[in-house]
C-alpha cells in the first residue's frame, strides 16, 4: 500500500465516515478531563442563557427582568464561546464529510421545537444545567445531583414519548415535509471549507495561547477542546438525548452504553484531579440536589422529546444544517433568560450560604444544594460505590430491553 493511499484511508476513517458512539464518547471524556486538568469545566446553559438575555435585552425586557445594563461578551463569556467553537466543530466536521445540508421539516416540527425549547429552558433553570451541566459535568465532578437529573430525565423521556405519540395520533396539520432541493452546487468545495474552519480556530487557539492578557492565554486550550467536543459528536452521532430517548423509542442501547462509558472511566478518572485540586468542584455543581434536579431533568426530558435533541445536541445539529434545532436554540435561550430572571426575582434561585454545612462552603437555594459525595461521606467510597451501581442497574436494563423490548414507549 502506498503512502498516498494509507493517507487517503486515515483521512477517510477520520472525516468522512461515521464514527462509532464509543469512540466519540472516548475522545469527549479525553477532553473534558483536559479541561479538569485546566481547573475548567463542559457547560452549555450558561451560555445560551446569555444569549437570551442579551434577545431580551434587545427587544426591551431588560428592565423588567432585572439584567445588567452591561451583558458579557458572547465570545469572552466561557460557556458562550465553549457554545460557538462546538458549533464550528460541528459544521467543520459536517462540511468536511459533505453532511451539511439546510433540512427544512414539516411545520408542526417548529411547533414542537419551539415548545420543546421552552420546556428544556425550564429545566435547565431548576436542574441548573442541561444534561451537559446538570447531568454529565456533575456526575463526573461526584455529585447526586447529576444522578438525581439522570432519574428525572428517565421520567421525563416516558411522558413526553406518550405525550408525542399522542399527537401523532390526533393532529394532522403540518405533518407534510417541505418538497428537498437539489444539493448545493457548492457540495465538492465543501470539504475545503470545512478544514479552513478547522485551520482558522487553531490560529485563534495559538493566537489566544501568544496573548499577554490573562483570560485569553488562559482560554486558548478551551477553544481546541470544545471545537474536537464538537466535531467529535458530529462525527459519532453523540447525542446525550439519544441515550434516555432510544431505549424507549426503539430498544436500542448503543448510545446509552456510550454515556455509561463515559461516566464508568469519566467519574474515578475525574476524581484524581478533583482530589489533586486542579478544579474546584463547587464551580460545576449545581445548587439543586435534589428537587431542582429532579424535576428539572422531568421538564427537560419532555422538552428534548419534542424538539429532537439536548442542548449540546442541538447545537451540533443545528451546525449541519437543522432548521427545527434552530429554532429550538432560539426558544432554549429565550425561556432559559426568562426562567432565570423570573425565578431569581421571586427568590427561588438566589443562593444562600452555610458555613458549618459540610467541609466545604456550598451553595443552597429554595429548590436544593450543592451536593459532593466526598463532603457529605466524609471519603471517596460512596462516590465510587453509588454511580457504579447505577451504572450496572442502566446497563442491564438497557441490554434487557436490546433483547425484550419491554420498556418501549407504545
Amino acid at each position: 500500500m502506498s503512502e498516498k493511499t494509507r493517507m487517503l484511508r486515515v483521512f477517510d476513517a477520520t472525516f468522512t465516515r461515521s464514527w462509532s458512539p464509543y469512540a466519540g464518547a472516548i475522545m469527549i471524556l479525553l477532553l473534558c478531563l483536559g479541561l479538569m486538568q485546566q481547573g475548567l469545566f463542559w457547560g452549555v446553559f450558561g451560555g445560551l442563557k446569555l444569549w437570551g438575555d442579551h434577545l431580551n435585552s434587545f427587544i426591551g425586557l431588560a428592565p423588567l427582568l432585572g439584567l445588567s445594563d452591561e451583558l458579557p461578551d458572547p465570545i469572552m463569556h466561557r460557556i458562550s464561546l465553549m457554545n460557538i467553537v462546538l458549533f464550528l466543530g460541528a459544521l467543520s466536521a459536517a462540511l468536511i464529510s459533505r453532511q451539511f445540508r439546510i433540512n427544512r421539516p414539516p411545520p408542526l416540527e417548529y411547533v414542537w421545537g419551539a415548545g420543546g425549547g421552552i420546556f428544556m429552558g425550564l429545566g435547565s433553570t431548576l436542574a441548573g444545567g442541561c444534561t451537559v451541566g446538570g447531568f454529565l459535568t456533575p456526575a463526573m465532578f461526584s455529585s447526586p445531583a447529576g444522578w438525581t437529573m439522570w432519574a428525572g430525565l428517565l421520567v421525563g423521556v416516558v411522558i413526553g414519548l406518550k405525550l408525542l405519540y399522542w399527537t401523532f395520533e390526533h393532529l394532522t396539520w403540518g405533518m407534510q415535509a417541505p418538497v428537498s432541493g437539489p444539493r448545493s452546487r457548492m457540495l465538492r468545495y465543501f470539504p475545503v471549507i470545512g478544514l479552513l474552519v478547522m485551520a482558522a480556530v487553531i490560529a485563534w487557539s495559538v493566537t489566544w495561547s501568544l496573548s499577554t492578557d490573562k483570560l485569553e492565554s488562559n482560554r486558548a486550550f478551551l477553544l481546541l477542546a470544545v471545537f474536537l467536543i464538537g466535531f467529535a459528536m458530529h462525527r459519532s452521532r453523540f447525542c446525550v438525548s439519544r441515550s434516555f430517548r432510544e431505549p424507549f423509542m426503539t430498544a436500542e442501547g448503543d448510545m446509552s452504553k456510550a454515556v455509561m462509558l463515559l461516566l464508568l472511566l469519566g467519574i474515578p478518572a475525574g476524581s484524581i484531579f478533583l482530589q489533586q485540586g486542579n478544579v474546584d468542584p463547587y464551580l460545576a455543581i449545581p445548587a439543586t440536589f435534589w428537587l431542582g434536579s429532579l424535576v428539572g431533568g422531568i421538564l427537560f426530558g419532555v422538552g428534548m422529546i419534542f424538539a429532537g435533541g439536548c442542548a449540546s445536541g442541538s447545537i451540533w445539529r443545528a451546525a449541519e444544517g437543522n432548521l427545527k434545532l434552530v429554532v429550538v436554540l432560539f426558544f432554549f435561550a429565550w425561556s432559559g433568560s426568562l426562567f432565570c430572571a423570573i425565578f431569581d426575582r421571586l427568590g427561588i434561585m438566589t443562593p444562600d450560604y452555610d458555613i458549618d454545612f459540610m467541609d466545604g462552603i456550598p451553595e443552597i437555594t429554595a429548590v436544593g444544594f450543592q451536593a459532593y459525595f466526598p463532603d457529605i461521606f466524609e471519603g471517596w467510597a460512596v462516590a465510587y460505590i453509588v454511580p457504579l451501581i447505577l451504572i450496572i442497574i442502566w446497563y442491564l436494563l438497557v441490554n434487557y430491553n436490546e433483547k425484550k423490548k419491554h420498556y418501549t414507549v407504545v
